[in-house]
């Protein structure tokens, strides 16, 4: 049996917080794979289900941040499982948004919530650390992890989520590198940007070639459109009737 923990804090108010990005992976994981509902035990909440064939809890600590290590110390005492058995997963203010990074061992790394854990079970578990960002400053630290992902956010946000479950069983076979790998190469080709800034220059672009079909259907809509409107009257000569000539594609 392996146990899966995300972290954040209970209640309402919170749930949108980037601290609560833990809890967001779990639930995530849950829904994807049908685990039974959410229960209360170990002064958490627990669900039951199956990944890659190996039974799984997920664990989402009701103790508050500081003192999530209560709730996983029961837990791993009552399944007398050793805490190699044992993946957390939080936010990272020092991984840029969307970057995820998995590691075994190490130390808390000013993150309360990690370093409860150390205390109860020790350091030799699984950390999947999800970027949050950075805001800039150490005093701003507090109201960045407590603030709730933007709007902006949730379009990167959504896409990890359901990468992080979609890949959830390479993290119990143990294959962190393609778990991490699986979900960087999901983000790139669901966020690829589509706009016209991505558009090449007009000069890189090849000129496509002409069509010999100038019917209706093979025309623009625009191309379409144009020949109902009245002619532009374009002066005979100087800068404005180049332009005009130009846009209006007279020769």
């Amino acid at each position: 049996m392996l146990l899966l923990a995300g972290l954040g804090n209970p209640g309402a108010k919170y749930a949108n917080n980037r601290h609560n990005v833990g809890f967001m992976a779990v639930d995530a994981i849950a829904r994807r794979h049908s685990f039974s509902p959410w229960s209360r035990k170990f002064q958490a909440e627990i669900a039951e289900g199956r990944l890659g064939g190996e039974k799984v809890l997920l664990l989402k600590p009701q103790t508050f941040m500081n003192l999530s290590g209560q709730a996983v110390g029961e837990a791993l005492r009552f399944y007398k499982l050793d805490p190699s058995a044992v993946t957390v997963l939080y936010d990272e203010i020092d991984l840029a948004p969307g970057k995820i990074r998995v590691k075994i061992g190490g130390g808390a790394g000013g993150h309360n919530g990690i370093r409860s854990i150390d205390q109860h079970i020790g350091q030799n578990y699984r950390r999947v650390r999800i970027g949050v960002g950075h805001p800039g400053a150490k005093e701003m630290v507090h109201g960045h992890v407590l603030g709730d992902f933007s709007k902006a956010d949730r379009e990167w946000l959504d896409v990890l989520l359901d990468a992080m479950a979609d890949h959830a069983e390479l993290i119990v076979r143990g294959d962190d590198n393609g778990f991490m790998n699986r979900v960087t190469v999901t983000l790139r080709e669901r966020l690829q940007p589509t706009g016209p800034e991505d558009t090449p220059p007009a000069k890189e672009r090849k000129p496509k070639a002409q069509s010999k079909d100038v019917s209706p259907k093979a025309q623009s809509h625009i191309r379409q459109a144009r020949p109902k409107q009245p002619a532009a009257k374009i002066p005979e000569s100087g800068p404005m009737a180049a332009m005009l000539k130009k846009l209006l594609g007279r020769d």
